[in-house]
């Protein structure tokens, strides 16, 4: 994996802004590792895949992290700061594709979910604002076999105590897939936990640089005559510094 140059971060930009989350999170991937086919990089499991994007986003943005919640007792709002190794889990260590679980006499293997299951659940019109049903659409996606008695049985026949601990188990494997923060409201004392998805807050750190990028171009271009490509060759400092010459 490398860093991104300006223009390329432009580029994915470009192209997210037509794109499902799910998408735009493969689409810096496949820039970012040239070495890796597309197909393996959408069969990653989410951590995997987030864990990869988070190290992105460090080169991109840097370690510290910046975002802003809103407490759901007293509607307070919480500045956050911390850095990504607060957020960073250890790398899964056995294989995604491996795994099974032993439960009331039923054996059953599965995998980890991955950006195929979540893009093949969101084109699914059936499953469109059901959060219920689609939990249930990936569950069935990622099992692989289920034996009761050493006898095959039907994935809908699984009890849900034996589904729990499936997912509970899903979750032990691919940590990085599921981050929350735990968060304490100054004003009320209400403690909570947040969800931190690492996929919708790069975008959203992406696009605001996109723009002021753009309106910085914008003006260099239109007070020089300078190319596109080459004013986002210059490095950021450089940029400020032409920027506050203009008028001058």
């Amino acid at each position: 994996m490398r860093t991104l140059s300006a223009q390329e971060l432009l580029s994915v930009w470009e192209q997210g802004l037509i794109q499902q989350p799910v998408q735009r999170a493969l689409t810096l991937l496949a820039v970012a590792c040239p070495e890796t086919l597309p197909k393996q990089l959408a069969e990653l499991s989410i951590g995997q895949r987030d864990g990869l994007l988070l190290t992105l986003r460090e080169w991109t943005f840097g370690s510290q992290i910046q975002s802003l919640a809103t407490c759901p007792n007293c509607g307070d709002r919480l500045e956050l700061l911390f850095s990504v190794a607060d957020i960073r889990v250890s790398a899964l260590t056995q294989s995604a594709e491996a795994l099974s679980v032993e439960i009331a006499d039923y054996m059953v293997q599965f995998r980890l979910p991955n950006s195929l299951d979540l893009l093949a659940i969101a084109a699914s019109a059936n499953l469109k604002n059901d959060q219920k049903s689609s939990q249930k659409a990936l569950l069935e996606r990622c099992l692989v076999n289920v034996c009761y008695h050493e006898e095959t049985q039907s994935i809908k026949q699984l009890p849900p105590d034996v589904v729990n601990a499936v997912i509970t188990q899903m979750a032990k494997a691919d940590p990085q897939a599921d981050i929350q923060l735990n968060l304490s409201c100054p004003a009320c004392g209400h403690q909570w936990q947040s969800i931190f998805d690492i996929v919708s807050f790069f975008w959203s750190e992406l696009h605001a640089w996109a723009i002021r990028v753009l309106r910085e171009v914008h003006i260099l271009a239109s007070a020089y005559g300078w190319r596109e490509a080459d004013i986002l060759a210059m490095s950021s400092y450089r940029r400020q510094l032409y920027l506050g010459m203009v008028g001058k």
